[in-house]
């Protein structure tokens, strides 16, 4: 059989102001098309579908379009939430979603009520298990008073064997004639962050061993990390990267879709396929003069651009005559006038750096608190309230941190 792995789209991203909705739709569009063109049986979609847990009318309108075209194409289609999803959301389209063979999946399941997703290729008659999970924050998985009464190294070891029996509990839903897959979003040690990712959500304090996944899944197909990658495991583990590169720590990423083909008795092998629709994003350097003559070089990527000059009136207005598609311009700090002062600092600078900077002011060096700051500046910018993963009526909770219903 035949399946297409991709992950976090991030419908309704934009960019330093830039909305990128067209873009989107258009790498959208063309994931459609591959997945015609190869003729896959399924496409597996690992989290993070929306930017926001709030998406716009327009986000929306572009994933519904989307999930319909590639299940026009005969293919099964089982996506889920990833952290800047709003699971409940999710959770809402399922019941829609799946009278147009669209399988949905918000928050974790027990194996036997929709944590493992069980189709049939078309194109062999070969069965395909799904076990879907979902994103678990850290700040559920381990509470905040965990974080204060223990070592760093504590408590990740709960998040990560929380995670480990939510995944030992899915693959209960596996069987020998079949492909088996597991599907999830989150971080796993070894793993190189693209550079787009939410950093209170990438804490590696909380990433998970690839050796969490076991010897049994023919594929493991993970989002969350925006570069494509695999990761050296008992099975084939892979990221399937953003089909766009969502921010300028991005631009040395190369957009693919991950074609998969495997069988019950053979090991998975894979096959990047390029994507070309999203404009491309670069940063440049020097004097005005010479960004004018880097112009016929950068086409219509968008830019981030460091001018080499002192600043004076009507700088902008130079550069962006001769790069219009400058959506950021710095001075290259030894021309920054030290009047500018602490105001300019703070602004290219990210809530995260500022606290550390402010500890360090104060001689306050605690990895624990810098975390736990990440963790209530996470919590403050979601929208989610915490997913209820017990289930004390089914019987198949795993460990402390079980699976919702």
């Amino acid at each position: 059989m035949k399946f297409l792995h991709t992950s976090d789209w991030h419908i309704g991203k934009s960019l330093k102001g830039r909305s990128r909705l067209e873009e989107q739709e258009a790498v959208l569009k063309e994931i459609v098309a591959l997945a015609s063109e190869h003729e896959v049986d399924a496409v597996l979609i690992a989290g993070d579908l929306y930017d926001a847990s709030a998406p716009s009318a327009d986000a929306q309108r572009i994933l519904i379009k989307t999930l319909l075209g590639l299940a026009d194409t005969g293919a099964q289609v089982i996506a889920m939430a990833g952290n800047h999803d709003s699971a409940g959301m999710i959770d809402a389209y399922r019941p829609l979603a799946g009278h147009a063979g669209i399988t949905l999946v918000g928050q974790p399941r027990p194996a036997a009520r929709g944590g493992v997703v069980t189709v049939t290729a078309a194109s062999t008659g070969e069965t395909l298990n799904v076990a879907v999970l979902p994103f678990l924050s850290q700040r559920w998985a381990v509470r905040a008073s965990e974080m204060l009464t223990q070592t760093p190294a504590e408590a990740a070891g709960n998040y990560d064997q929380q995670i480990r029996e939510l995944v030992a509990h899915l693959k209960t839903g596996f069987t020998s004639d079949a492909v088996n897959v597991v599907m999830a979003h989150l971080t796993v040690s070894g793993g190189v962050l693209g550079g787009g990712e939410r950093a209170a959500q990438t804490i590696f304090e909380y990433w998970v061993p690839a050796a969490a996944f076991g010897s049994e899944p023919h594929y493991v197909a993970l989002g969350h990390l925006h570069r494509r990658q695999s990761l050296r495991a008992g099975c084939p583990v892979h990221y399937s990267g953003s089909p766009i590169c969502v921010d300028f720590g991005e631009e040395d990423n190369s957009p693919v879709v991950v074609l998969v083909e495997a069988t019950p008795t053979t090991p998975a092998r894979t096959t990047d396929l390029p994507l070309e629709s999203g404009r491309r994003l670069r940063t440049v350097r020097g004097t005005v003069a010479e960004l004018a003559d880097q112009a016929a070089q950068v086409g219509d990527a968008y830019l981030r651009v460091y001018v080499n000059e002192p600043t004076r009136a009507g700088l902008r207005e130079e550069v962006l005559d001769a790069l219009p598609n400058a959506l950021e311009i710095r001075i290259v700090p030894q021309h920054v006038s030290t009047t500018a002062g602490r105001s300019t600092v703070a602004a290219d600078r990210t809530p995260g750096e500022l606290f550390a900077a402010y500890c360090s002011e104060r001689d306050v060096d605690d990895a624990r608190v810098r975390a736990l700051f990440d963790e209530l500046h996470d919590a403050l910018t979601s929208s989610d309230a915490p997913p209820d993963v017990s289930d004390t009526t089914t019987g198949v909770g795993a460990g402390s941190a079980g699976v919702g219903a």
